[in-house]
């Protein structure tokens, strides 16, 4: 895992849960940031999914011409 991956996981909990407490108290703001929030996270998690990828396709190449 990497940072981008961590970061957006908690981005994409902490969103959820405002979204959801927004909800609660009748709060659009609230559940609209909390909405944001939680796009900003998953978003920020599937870049770092994409490094990830990217990063162990590299590692294959550089083994694959190793050998």
């Amino acid at each position: 895992m990497n940072r981008n991956q961590v970061e957006g996981g908690v981005k994409d909990a902490a969103g959820k849960v405002q979204r959801k407490l927004g909800r609660m108290v009748g709060s659009d703001r609230q559940e609209a940031s909390g909405v944001e929030t939680q796009a900003e996270g998953k978003t920020q998690k599937t870049a770092g999914d994409v490094t990830n990828a990217v990063d162990r396709a590299t590692d294959k190449v550089k083994d694959a011409f190793k050998k």
